[in-house]
């Protein structure tokens, strides 16, 4: 198999949801969380859920290296876990949106380029 295969290959490239409970009752606690939340965007996580943030890893080095910054990252109280899952199966995900659900926002009239 070629490297160029390989990248492209749907069991190779991983997504790593990180799923959290973390205490808020005090406002050292709150700021916890807050500092976690933005950590975690910081590393390319993006929000799929209050408390479940997503990212897309290239490789299962590249997601060892950022299981271990999420790692670092956790707050002294709380609860989180990481869940490994190849692009193969999130392509599988199946998402259920209540019947009182917002409308998408309209489309851009012109493409953004980053």
């Amino acid at each position: 198999m070629t490297p160029s295969h390989s990248a492209l290959n749907g069991y190779d490239l991983m997504w790593l949801y990180v799923m959290f409970d973390l205490p808020v009752e005090t406002k050292a606690q709150r700021k916890a969380s807050a500092r976690f939340r933005k950590d975690l965007l910081k590393d390319g996580f993006a929000m799929h859920q209050f408390s479940v943030y997503i990212r897309h890893c290239a490789s299962l080095q590249s997601a060892a290296v950022h299981i271990e910054r999420v790692r670092q990252l956790v707050p002294d109280e709380g609860f989180v876990s990481v869940l490994k899952v190849t692009d193969k199966q999130f392509g599988e995900t199946i998402h259920i949106q209540g019947r009182r659900a917002k409308p998408p926002p309209p489309s851009p009239a012109q493409l953004e380029l980053f």
